[in-house]
């Protein structure tokens, strides 16, 4: 995000934009190869203070920290209005949310969703095998078979499985700070096993595996 430097660098903005809409603004740009590149290299700016946690490629560095790399820009930039408008609490994003324009939210959702997923090999497959069978029938009709998402649902293909474990159980215990409705019935109906099942399977998705051993995330 390089948030400290991207303050300073205001003036680095996408030119030609005539839409107030961030959306229409995202369009816009995805629709133009230039204005695309011209946001990726905006977004590849600013994200010096996000690579701390997720990584500067947007694989995230700590386990219980999802990854960016690869999500859907949309929902991005919603994630990022949400964290800011404190509709989603959260002490870090909501205070980091503020301090960027929607032009910066924008571009480093554009930067992140052009990276690849770097993804864990399953450690069971007996765990894997019965994570997939949760996840084709609880998670694949909204987050797709693949687990990609969309606009409106992220992509959890390659998220790290501890991030996804707690993720559902804060669902399942009505946490204050994950309030989709839909995912709080979904994580209410999953035993602990289930859970565990389902991460394990979903951190595998998608995205090149990461060698064993490797730390260069």
């Amino acid at each position: 995000m390089r948030v400290l430097i991207g303050l300073v660098l205001a003036g680095l903005a996408i030119p030609g934009l005539a839409s107030d809409s961030p959306l229409d603004r995202h369009n816009e740009i995805m629709s133009n190869e230039r204005l695309r590149q011209q946001a990726y290299n905006a977004g590849e700016e600013r994200v010096l203070f996000c690579g701390y946690c997720h990584g500067a490629d947007g694989n995230s560095k700590r386990d219980y920290i999802p990854n960016l790399a690869g999500q859907n820009p949309v929902y991005l930039f919603n994630a990022f209005r949400k964290f800011g408008s404190g509709e989603r609490p959260n002490y870090v994003m909501s205070e980091l949310a503020k301090t960027l324009s929607e032009e910066e939210q924008v571009n480093i959702a554009i930067y992140y969703s052009r990276q690849e997923v770097t993804s864990e090999p399953p450690d069971s497959p007996a765990l894997y095998s019965r994570g997939e069978t949760v996840f084709s029938n609880a998670c694949s009709q909204c987050h797709g078979r693949e687990g990609k998402g969309h606009a409106e649902m992220p992509r959890l293909a390659g998220q790290p499985a501890e991030y996804i474990r707690n993720t559902l159980r804060l669902f399942r215990n009505k946490d204050p700070g994950r309030k989709s409705d839909t995912m709080r019935a979904v994580a209410a109906n999953l035993s602990d096993h289930e859970i565990q099942a389902v991460a394990e399977y979903v951190q595998s998705m998608g995205g090149r595996h990461r060698a064993s051993g490797s730390d260069d995330l």
